[in-house]
């Protein structure tokens, strides 16, 4: 029997963690990309809208393509575009752009413990791939069946990627090929923020998660004047404080009750 046939027969274990063990890397790669299906109903408009906007900005369908594909990361694509079209200067897009970015840091940062024995090519291609939606599945996932191998763990990671990343680049060449033939009464902008809100509702598991979401939306909004959306980089390291505050004090409170 192997490894992981052993942990999956332990009785501590549920019947959907003795599941997940039992899949081999390629059934995780199935089950990762039928779990990420859903995202393709927010991601079709978000990134039709994208595409909509690059070319109304002017830029042409090479400009647009490269990017996506090299960029890969839809909130600071638009970032980026909408400073174009406001004629910010190139320093002011180039430090939004990789500010609203920085989550990404933060993101590599929690996978570690979980993809951080990989293969070095898997890393670079994880490290390539990291997006909001597979991020917030894997992660997800890999608390709730931490007995996965490094295999199982990654075929899950690759199975997210397959069904979100490439609807991404097609959805924007959609949106860039129709550009004004699109109703305007189809309101393609709202996929953004129902994305954010599909994935950050199931990971606000505890009082320091809340608090953090809390301060980052009344901050953002106290700091909305600010040129050039400046606000969310006022409020992002004023909720990240305030998270990692509240995290401290249960913490200290629940030793106390030790």
């Amino acid at each position: 029997m192997s490894a992981q046939a052993e942990l999956a027969a332990s009785p501590h274990l549920s019947p959907e963690q003795s599941r997940a063990l039992q899949r081999s890397p390629a059934q995780c790669v199935r089950h990762g990309f039928l779990q990420a299906l859903p995202f393709i109903l927010v991601l079709m408009p978000f990134g039709m809208l994208f595409g909509v906007v690059a070319s109304e900005a002017g830029l042409d369908l090479a400009q647009t393509v490269g990017f996506t594909v090299l960029v890969l990361a839809g909130a600071s694509q638009f970032t980026a575009v909408q400073l174009l079209t406001d004629h910010a200067p190139v320093l002011v897009i180039i430090v939004s752009a990789i500010a609203v970015n920085l989550r990404m840091a933060m993101y590599s940062a929690s996978l570690v413990p979980w993809l951080g024995a990989a293969r070095p090519r898997d890393r670079a291609w994880i490290a390539y791939a990291l997006i909001d939606q597979s991020y917030a599945l894997s992660i997800q996932h890999y608390e709730k069946h931490p007995r996965l191998s490094i295999d199982q763990r990654v075929g899950y990671f690759l199975g997210s990627v397959l069904a979100t990343c490439p609807v991404w680049v097609v959805a924007m060449l959609l949106g860039f090929w129709l550009g004004k033939s699109i109703p305007d009464d189809w309101a393609l902008d709202f996929a953004m923020p129902i994305t954010f809100l599909a994935l950050i509702s199931p990971m606000l598991r505890t009082p320091a998660h809340v608090a953090a979401a809390l301060v980052a939306v009344v901050g953002s909004l106290i700091f909305a004047f600010l040129p050039s959306g400046l606000g969310l980089f006022v409020a992002a390291p004023l909720a990240m404080i305030t998270g990692a505050v509240v995290e401290a004090l249960m913490e200290r409170r629940n030793g106390a009750r030790l």
